[in-house]
């Protein structure tokens, strides 16, 4: 993540495509999210192809299940520390969790 590179922060890209998060992780994410959890599921060609809806994405457990079944899926760019997580949408979030 260039904003960390540029923050001096020391961090670690997850490629979610070759390592997804499992449900544990995912969970623990959710855990420190500051978003509400289904802001974690992207809305995007994927979503409506699967013929998917925000009522399929309302809960915890349903969150999950959708993302560990279908990585695509996962809103990115994520970021997370040991006390929170965000979306990192818009970029100055990230500034602002990491500065």
């Amino acid at each position: 993540m260039r904003i960390a590179e540029d923050l001096g922060v020391d961090h670690e890209v997850v490629l979610y495509i070759k390592e997804p998060p499992d449900e544990k992780t995912l969970r623990t994410i959710i855990a420190k999210l500051e978003d509400p959890p289904t802001a974690l599921v992207r809305r995007d060609s994927k979503f409506k192809k699967l013929e998917l809806t925000d009522d399929d994405v309302a809960t915890e457990d349903q969150i999950v299940d959708i993302l560990v079944k279908h990585k695509q899926l996962l809103q990115r760019p994520l970021v997370v520390t040991k006390k929170k997580a965000i979306i990192g949408r818009p970029k100055e979030r990230v500034a602002e969790l990491l500065g």
